[in-house]
């Protein structure tokens, strides 16, 4: 599974089933999604401890899972160690169960001086790449080091109310009832804290809540889509902004994307949550290729949530900040030109386009937007305001730290009208 998605990897070495297989991927989940958060740390915390490289190439990653369940879980540590030992033997062989019960019993004796030592290098201190962390620093000046705090944060559990099927106030007394903590978020949100599984959650199956991030949420207010308007989201799967945009108005919208095998899950939340009609369609198609898909009539409104690095989203998707590689930011950023100058086209005089990505990246974002209204002459950007408990710089989303009154992650929107 080496260069998978974190979530297909799970999928496959820890699958959900039964009660006992749902808790064993639960648990492989936490330290797999943990260990990466942090990996920058661990993984200097175990050069550090090591007095030479390794043999067994997985004593390395045993070691940084275990390093991470000392200093991040409440399991006792005697027994983090003994089952570290035994895996080694498994994995690797007997004689590697002596050096890692050497290496984490001195780790748990000189844990402080360790890590004081490793957190001098900025790789180790902030864990991510050494290039993300020169872009966010000079992107960032003022606020660098809190953006990249921020990603190793775990998210909340974000849910997006649908009016449609009843009220924030319903909702929220159903979950006092059912003694699950929730709080009240943004304009249509709820905060369920601790998280719990969604399916168990009360108005699931009747489709009363979406799981969408805060800042996600703002998305498609912004289009002030109007009933019997046609609008196109354009990278659409999983289908938050397309659910969003049809709780808001009675529009004809077409869902494309790219990626055919993920159109089920966007029906699945279509029907879930009792939008699906024949004022929808969902439709396979690139969205730099509308002679294969468009049908010639104008869309009043288009989202543009174009592909990109996601580097807004990483405490979400921690594995993405060790996949991904500097190159592929003007990779992303020539698909995205793309993806805009072949969708411009199709948008009516006087409609909107929202541009999007889940990008903490100028290159990607700022930068496309400035190029964009020069490319096109009839684009008159417009101004976005958001609320003043939403952290942002312009259109610029900065992720949140724990404790915020908008706790969301990092987005970016730039609003354009035609002329």
């Amino acid at each position: 599974m080496q260069g998978s998605a974190l979530p297909a990897a799970l999928a496959a070495l820890a699958p959900a089933g039964d009660d006992a297989g749902g808790r064993r991927h639960a648990l492989v989940q936490e330290l797999a999604y943990g260990t990466l958060r942090h990996w920058g740390l661990l993984d200097a915390l175990v050069r550090r401890l090591a007095s030479k490289p390794f043999a067994d190439p997985l004593l390395a990653p045993l070691l940084a899972v275990a390093l991470y369940q000392l200093d991040h879980t409440r399991a006792p540590a005697f027994a983090i160690v003994d089952r570290a030992v035994a895996a080694a033997a498994l994995i690797a062989r007997p004689a590697a169960k002596g050096v890692v019960n050497a290496i984490l019993r001195r780790y748990l004796r000189e844990r402080e001086a360790l890590q004081a030592e490793v957190r001098t290098d900025p790789v180790a201190r902030y864990s991510y790449p050494a290039w993300w962390i020169a872009r966010v620093r000079a992107e960032y000046p003022d606020d660098g080091a809190a953006v990249l705090d921020a990603g190793n944060e775990r998210p909340p559990l974000s849910l997006r109310v649908n009016l449609r099927v009843g009220t924030r106030e319903a909702l929220l007394l159903r979950f006092a009832a059912a003694d699950i903590a929730a709080t009240a978020a943004g304009a249509i949100g709820i905060v369920v804290d601790p998280p719990r599984p969604v399916p168990a959650l009360p108005g699931y199956d009747e489709g009363a809540f979406a799981v969408q991030d805060l800042g996600a949420q703002l998305a498609a207010p912004l289009l002030q889509a109007a009933a019997g308007q046609r609008v196109l989201d354009a990278c659409a799967a999983p289908g938050g902004k397309t659910t969003h945009l049809l709780e808001i108005a009675e529009v004809e919208l077409l869902a494309l994307d790219s990626d055919e095998s993920r159109l089920p899950r966007l029906r699945s939340n279509l029907q879930r949550l009792r939008l699906a009609g024949d004022r929808v369609t969902v439709k396979a198609g690139d969205a730099t290729r509308p002679d294969d898909w468009w049908d010639g009539r104008p869309f009043d409104r288009i989202i543009a949530d174009v592909p990109c690095t996601a580097s807004g989203v990483v405490r979400r998707h921690p594995d993405g900040k060790w996949l991904r590689r500097e190159d592929d930011l003007r990779n992303f950023a020539r698909q995205q030109r793309r993806i805009v100058d072949a969708l411009w086209p199709l948008l009516a005089p006087g409609g909107r386009m929202l541009y999007a990505t889940c990008s903490l990246f100028a290159e990607e974002n700022e930068a496309q937007a400035e190029a964009l209204a020069v490319r096109w002459r009839d684009a008159l950007r417009e101004t976005i305001t958001f609320a003043p408990e939403v952290a942002a710089r312009g259109g610029q989303l900065l992720p949140s730290s724990p404790g915020a009154g908008h706790n969301h992650d990092g987005f970016f929107y730039a609003l354009f009208r035609k002329r």
